[in-house]
């Protein structure tokens, strides 16, 4: 005979070890990643790591030298926050593999589940519990959802 609350947490508990093995992968992916931006005037780049670290400033000319020190201080903010800005967009797009995964795993421990009628009685038996504040409380969290 077979227990479904039982299949439902194995089942829940793979799909736990596989999205917590892809987030490993993407925690290495992150450590590694960087974003390069060359200014205009390809006079300087600047590479900056995941975490928006600056990781090399490198100047291709001298032309730094005969400037103004708030026109250079310009082109290097400039070149760091479009470098920050690039690597921004490339931890967003790494993030977004990971969209409706806590949906995903919340369905399968509770939402719509065999699991919810099999838990009620133990949710009755703990001390305060009220019916209705649990149904007005699943209601409120789907329109959040």
């Amino acid at each position: 005979m077979s227990n479904p609350f039982a299949e439902q947490i194995a089942q829940a508990m793979a799909e736990m070890q596989t999205e917590l093995a892809r987030a490993e992968e993407m925690q290495q992916e992150m450590n590694e990643l960087t974003g390069s931006v060359t200014s205009k005037d390809r006079m300087v780049t600047a590479k900056v790591g995941s975490q928006g670290q600056v990781v090399s400033l490198t100047f291709h000319t001298n032309d730094y030298r005969d400037m103004a020190p708030a026109e250079l201080a310009k082109i290097l903010t400039d070149v760091l926050n479009e470098a920050r800005a690039d690597v921004g967009k490339q931890v967003a797009e790494r993030i977004s593999r990971f969209d409706g995964i806590g949906e995903t795993l919340r369905l399968s421990m509770s939402g719509g589940s065999e699991l919810d009628e099999i838990l009620e009685p133990l949710w009755a038996m703990r001390p305060g519990f009220d019916a209705d504040e649990k149904k007005k409380a699943g209601r409120q969290e789907e329109f959040r959802g």
